[in-house]
Formats: C-alpha cells, sequence, structure tokens
C-alpha cells in the first residue's frame, strides 16, 4: 500500500517534457531486471523485491524502478480491491498517452478508461513478461513493459455486447516516469488481436468506428509529429557518441531501417536461423523466410513506405546479452493491393514498438507490435 504520509507530502510534476537518454543512462547489467526480480518467472509478485535503486520523489514501497512498475500495474488491474484510482497517485494530473486511437490527455482520463475496461473483463490479469528499462530518478526512467492480458469478456465494452469469449494477447507500453509519476507514454493495446479473439470482423469494425470514432481518432498532424518526435535525441547516440564495440543504438537504427526501407540483406546477418517472433493481430513464427514474406506483406501496399527509428534504449553487456527497445513510426501511401484490400491512395500513419533479446550481434527473439486496427481504419475513412 502506498505510505499516507508520501501521498500527504508529495509535489506532482507538471508540464514536464521527456529528456532523451544518453548513453550513461543504459543499465550494463541485470542486476536490476524482470527476470532477477521474477527469479525468471517463478514468482509474479516476489517477497524480496530486489536490489535497492535511487528513487528520489516515489513511494518508499517500491523499492527500484522494475518494481514500480509491475506493482502499480498489478495494484490497478488485479488486487481483491482493483484500485484504479490509484492511477491518479501514479499518472500525472497532465500525463499525455499515446495509445492505439490517439492521444489521451489526463489520469482522470485513464481512469475512466481503464474502469471501461475491467467492467468488460471482470476478470482481467496482466500478467508481465519483461520490462526493460533505463534513465534514473533525474532524467525520468524509460520502461518498455510487454505484458499478456488474460480476461474473458463477460462485460458490454465500445464494441458492443458481452460476447462471452476469452482472451489473451501482447500489448507493450512504453514509459517515462518521475517522482511517482508517469508522465508520458506510448502503448500499443494489440486492438486487432483481442477483436479477433472476441470473434469481430476486423474490417467491418474498422469501418464502424471510422464513422463514429473513438476519443483522439483520428490523430492531428500536430498529434503525429509529437507522438513521432518526443523523448528522440537530436541525432542518433552513435553519430555523437561512438564506441568500438557492438553498439546497441547503431544496430537497432540500421537493422529497423535496412529491412523496412526496401533493402532486408540486415536479416541475413543480423538475425539468428531459427529466431522467434510474435507480433500483431496474433502473428507468430520462426525463421528468416516467414520474416521476409512478413516484412513483404506489410510494405508492398505502400510502396513509399518510409521507417523511422525514433527511441532506443536497452539494458546489458557482451558476456550476457542485451535487451533492446526501438521505438519506431512509418508513413506510406495505400497504392497496392494486399492485405489491406484495394488501394484507396490515402496517406496513413504506422507506429509501433520493438523489444529484442540479442547475443553475440544476433537477434534471438522480437516482440513487435504497430497499430495494425488503427490502420485499417484510415483506410476505411470517408475523412
Amino acid at each position: 500500500m502506498a505510505s499516507s504520509n508520501f501521498n500527504q507530502n508529495r509535489v506532482r510534476i507538471s508540464n514536464s517534457r521527456v529528456r532523451p537518454l544518453n548513453r550513461e543512462h543504459m543499465p550494463e547489467d541485470f542486476e536490476v531486471s524482470f527476470q532477477r526480480y521474477t527469479d525468471n518467472r517463478a514468482h509474479r509478485i516476489p517477497d524480496d523485491i530486489g536490489k535497492v535503486q535511487s528513487l528520489k520523489g516515489f513511494d518508499p514501497v517500491y523499492q527500484n524502478i522494475v518494481d514500480y512498475i509491475i506493482r502499480i500495474t498489478y495494484r490497478i488491474w488485479e488486487t481483491d480491491q482493483r484500485e484504479v484510482e490509484y492511477i491518479g497517485e501514479c499518472y500525472a494530473p497532465d500525463s499525455l498517452v499515446f495509445d492505439d486511437y490517439g492521444l489521451q490527455v489526463g489520469n482522470k482520463k485513464i481512469i475512466s478508461d481503464t474502469q471501461h475496461t475491467t467492467k468488460a473483463f471482470p476478470n482481467i490479469i496482466l500478467d508481465a513478461e519483461e520490462v526493460i528499462w533505463a534513465g534514473d530518478d533525474e532524467i525520468g526512467f524509460h520502461t518498455s513493459h510487454l505484458t499478456r492480458i488474460q480476461a474473458t469478456n463477460t462485460g458490454a465494452s465500445m464494441y458492443g455486447h458481452a460476447t462471452g469469449k476469452e482472451v489473451n494477447f501482447m500489448v507493450i507500453a512504453n514509459c517515462v516516469a518521475l517522482r511517482n509519476d508517469i508522465f508520458f507514454e506510448h502503448v500499443l493495446y494489440n486492438t486487432s488481436a483481442m477483436l479477433k479473439q472476441l470473434g469481430f470482423d476486423l474490417w467491418e469494425e474498422a469501418e464502424r468506428l471510422a464513422t463514429n470514432p473513438p476519443s483522439g481518432w483520428p490523430r492531428t498532424q500536430k498529434i503525429w509529429d509529437q507522438l513521432r518526435n518526443s523523448a528522440s535525441p537530436k541525432s542518433p547516440l552513435h553519430e555523437k557518441d561512438t564506441v568500438q564495440e557492438f553498439d546497441p543504438d547503431a544496430f537497432t537504427r540500421s537493422v529497423h531501417e535496412n529491412i523496412w526501407n526496401g533493402d532486408k540483406t540486415s536479416i541475413k546477418e543480423s538475425y539468428i536461423d531459427n529466431f522467434v517472433f510474435e507480433g500483431t493481430t496474433d502473428r507468430k513464427f520462426q525463421g528468416k523466410e516467414k520474416l521476409h514474406n512478413y516484412i513483404d506483406e506489410l510494405r508492398n501496399p505502400f510502396p513509399d513506405f518510409e521507417l523511422k527509428v525514433n527511441e532506443v534504449y536497452w539494458m546489458g553487456n557482451e558476456e550476457e546479452g542485451w535487451l533492446i527497445s526501438c521505438r519506431w513510426s512509418a508513413e506510406g501511401t495505400h497504392l497496392r493491393e494486399g492485405i489491406f484490400r484495394s488501394p484507396t491512395n490515402k496517406a496513413c500513419q504506422i507506429w509501433g514498438i520493438t523489444q529484442w533479446r540479442v547475443q553475440n550481434s544476433k537477434i534471438l527473439q522480437e516482440w513487435q507490435l504497430f497499430n495494425e486496427f488503427d490502420l485499417m481504419m484510415q483506410i476505411v475513412s470517408e475523412r
């Protein structure tokens, strides 16, 4: 439980600007890590909550940034009391959250959305699978939290009446926290996977919601620019601060820009043969050939597709390997037949978050989400 003295005496942050990270903010080991915290997932909320880390301004009940992320999530969504109102204590009053549909502003909006979700899925579980973090209590902690939502739809939602169906899908939330407040977040809820598992036809639902859109949709150009550029360094770290050994920043940017902007030679060079992939709308596969096919499937409808890497941070070292978080965005014009139906000539906005496990300069595992359902809405919209 949060300390009452802490809540009475704290000074809330407001109008905070995200400050880009530098190399010195990247953890060089896994002393504070999800695997250590959970003892390789033997415990969801362990009795021993791990190494003490400087958390100036955070509630003293939290011992390190992984403990903070895991336990506030559990407290909000899963405790017997289901303390949804606790969002008001760990999200800034003017927090900015970019989600599948657009920009949501303020912790009251997050509380309202969470209450809506818990009514639709009363038995919801958010089972954490990874937390990649960087930063500190001065510049802010940047965290990439991969979690698995498991629930049964027994209540009405914005998508209609209860279906009675079970869902199990991946979510990635990239947050920035300072003094116990998350004040900035990019989160992809994998809406297309959820709707597919609930039995909806994705195109029919995209057409319905494009006509009567949720809050934040469609994005303005200003919001799109903010989504892309916030937290991005003025120039990539590898350009201003070079290193001789393996460089996670240079590696991540090079691989993403190579394979998504049309070349794809990096697939052969940078992935192990039997690497494992999990992605949006329940995509799962293994191996380089299927990665080639996946990239072609997404890129071909947009011949002018251009991806930019917006933010990279990581933890690790050469001996133990690396965990890397990458947020990226792209623009493209819908000009060709493909998985997104007949061409519409629509200018489309695409963004995503990727997590990698890397060893010996090779990608072993990849988890990736992008705004696929939002993209479908953009394509069918009459706007």
